[in-house]
């Protein structure tokens, strides 16, 4: 019995829609760090593409854009992306109560983190 309760259970929490829990789709002004502290910004735009993910594009500059897929999990959002170079990222994001993001990032190759939030734009 144990083991029915504990795989209901599973069931239950992974079949829940991951973008469930407030609509994310739209406009964010970005802020963040690269590797080496230095700053950059932005914006960025989430469009829902079914119940459980999402597309996600970032501009930070004339040269600096990226596009990926990206999925939410509760108070997590995460996006795996690919560079205009052909570099491949993710980025973790914990979600505020505010509609904003909190996340650290990373490269494919690379050692360290940069860091970015994401703010929507009203």
């Amino acid at each position: 019995m144990k083991f029915l309760t504990t795989t209901l259970l599973a069931v239950t929490v992974f079949s829940a829609p991951a973008i469930a829990g407030g609509d994310i789709g739209g406009n964010y002004k970005v802020a963040g760090t690269n590797f080496d502290g230095s700053k950059y910004s932005g914006d960025a735009k989430i469009t829902i593409t079914s119940e459980t993910t999402c597309t996600i594009e970032w501009h930070t500059g004339p040269n600096s854009s990226s596009v990926g897929i990206c999925m939410r999990n509760d108070d997590s959002f995460a996006a795996a992306y690919k560079m205009k170079d052909g570099s491949v990222g993710l980025i973790i994001y914990k979600m505020d109560k505010d509609g904003s993001m909190d996340g650290i990032w990373t490269l494919t190759g690379m050692n360290g983190a940069g860091t970015e939030v994401l703010t929507p734009e009203n």
